[in-house]
């Protein structure tokens, strides 16, 4: 994986803090792993690596608040992506990062421009534009970051919504033969215990389905039980 993290030759080797984020216990830190390699061949003294899986939109999130304590004037944030960092909303990612500034350090993240080291070394009015436009990079960074989560809730509830609409938000596929088989099995009056043996599952789950539908009838009663009720 090819990143523009590289550290001024004037100041290195720089003391760099890598951090490693992701979003749930499904996704993998290992494939993060590749850029502390490269902080390291790019020449930065790596003092600490922290791995965290928590949301990105959080700012509570532990590792990242060790990590922001840890920080001493002069070192360098490194992720491998800006929404590593931050998938908050603007005015709470700018913060955070105030947050990291203020402890005297800067980002290093591929895909975001760093200009700190030209406005440094800049006066007057090309100091001001340089800091100008490296605010305004990392701005559209970081709200690109947020529209990419809030894109992705919006697709998930989306396909949420598109399959109860089509009848699909009772469960996959597997359990829900298991349950209608149990129903069936239930209704020709078999026992709690012959159902899950040729249903094959546990007498637990016999139960729970077998009360659900139970419930499910009183709640919806059937068009024969209702022309049943109304002949009486």
């Amino acid at each position: 994986m090819a990143t523009d993290i590289e550290p001024s030759p004037a100041l290195a080797p720089q003391i760099a803090r890598v951090y490693l984020r992701v979003s749930t216990d499904a996704q993998d830190l290992r494939r993060q792993d590749a850029i502390v390699a490269e902080a390291k061949a790019a020449g930065y003294y790596v003092a600490a690596v922290y791995r965290e899986k928590a949301s990105g939109a959080r700012a509570d999130r532990p590792e990242l608040l060790r990590m922001i304590a840890d920080l001493q004037p002069g070192e360098v944030v490194i992720a491998e992506k800006i929404d590593r960092i931050s998938r908050l909303p603007l005015a709470e990612a700018e913060q955070l990062v105030e947050t990291i500034r203020a402890r005297g350090a800067r980002l290093a993240i591929p895909g975001v421009v760093d200009l700190s080291d030209l406005a440094a070394d800049a006066e007057g009015i090309a100091r001001i534009v340089l800091e100008s436009v490296q605010a305004m990079l990392l701005k559209i960074a970081l709200q690109m970051a947020h529209d990419d989560y809030t894109d992705r809730r919006e697709r998930q509830r989306q396909g949420i919504a598109l399959a109860k609409a089509a009848g699909r938000s009772g469960g996959r596929k597997g359990d829900r033969a298991t349950h209608a088989r149990i129903v069936a099995l239930r209704e020709a009056g078999k026992s709690i215990a012959k159902t899950a043996e040729l249903a094959d599952c546990d007498r637990s789950t016999v139960k729970r389905v077998w009360a659900a539908h139970r419930a499910a009838q009183v709640q919806e009663p059937s068009p024969q039980r209702n022309h049943h009720e109304r002949n009486r």
